[in-house]
């Protein structure tokens, strides 16, 4: 019996779990939104491993695990934004650039050929901020540590990753649509 369903199942189970992280950010139950969140962010890397270990590679894993990371962390920091944790203007710059990328890979996917779901290193590092800023931010609600100054320099850096991973994605499509890639 086959388990290439797996990784998708994780990828369905941490889209599930967006929700109740989402409501007990918004209900001030920080810690243990703390704790699905790492959970969230754990099953990312289980049902990454899975696949690649084992070659169970999916259409519908290869859409499914992008959108479940989307969701949760466009929902954790807006959610972040409303609840004060966060300056509002981070998390709009986040979603902005989140959704320049989806709308220009379904314009490309439409228009020129199929997208490969294949982020670049300045996305993966940009990725790895915005988790640890969440990790930070909720760390801070709910424990009082870490300090303000590290959360600030983390800001800093989830804002020039931000910025340089979504011209780094339109530069790149533009180039593949004018031939140059």
């Amino acid at each position: 019996m086959s388990l290439s369903w797996l990784p998708n199942a994780i990828s369905l189970l941490r889209i599930g779990l967006v929700p109740p992280i989402l409501w007990l950010m918004l209900n001030g139950r920080h810690d243990i939104a703390l704790i699905l969140f790492i959970v969230a962010g754990f099953s990312d890397g289980v049902d990454g491993y899975l696949a690649k270990r084992f070659n169970w590679h999916t259409r519908a894993g290869a859409l499914l695990d992008p959108t479940a990371d989307k969701l949760l962390i466009a929902g954790t920091f807006v959610t972040l934004g409303i609840t004060g944790h966060l300056p509002m203007w981070l998390p709009v710059i986040v979603v902005l650039r989140d959704l320049v990328i989806f709308g220009g890979a379904m314009a490309y996917n439409f228009l020129v050929r199929p997208v490969k779901g294949d982020p670049t290193r300045i996305s993966k590092l940009n990725t790895a901020f915005e988790l640890s800023l969440v990790l930070f931010v909720l760390s801070r609600a709910g424990f009082g540590w870490p300090d303000q100054i590290s959360i600030t320099i983390l800001g800093a850096a989830v804002l020039v990753t931000v910025v340089i991973s979504g011209i780094d994605y339109v530069w790149a499509w533009t180039g593949r649509i004018l031939g140059k890639e």
